[in-house]
């Protein structure tokens, strides 16, 4: 089992989301989050005055699948949410050792 965390455009939520659910994925977890990558933030005008926002809305995406859907939902966000843009995002894959469901204690993957 891996799981697969992916920092995105706010924008490209429900594209990425269709993707997923059309690739087979139907368990993820959803935040809302805020950061910067290499563009740093950027600089506005409000009021007359010049300020700097320099943490900028993401949405975080998890979901733990099977090694052999790893692939195929690494595809799906690249696909839905690729601009080709500075602020695409990051996606970050990691070993799980183990998934456990509260409600019958079923463990590994049947838990998924």
């Amino acid at each position: 089992m891996v799981k697969i965390e992916a920092v995105l455009q706010p924008s490209k939520l429900d594209a990425v989301k269709d993707a997923l659910l059309e690739a087979g994925i139907e368990g993820m977890t959803i935040l809302e989050a805020r950061g910067h990558g290499r563009q740093k933030g950027h600089t506005e005008f409000y009021r007359g005055r010049e300020y700097t926002v320099d943490l900028l809305p993401k949405v975080k995406i998890e979901l733990v699948v099977t090694e052999e859907l790893k692939e195929k939902a690494v595809q799906a966000i690249i696909g839905a949410a690729r601009t080709g843009r500075i602020g695409d995002g990051k996606i970050f894959i990691s070993k799980i050792e183990d998934a456990i469901r509260i409600r019958n204690d079923e463990r590994g993957e049947t838990a998924l």
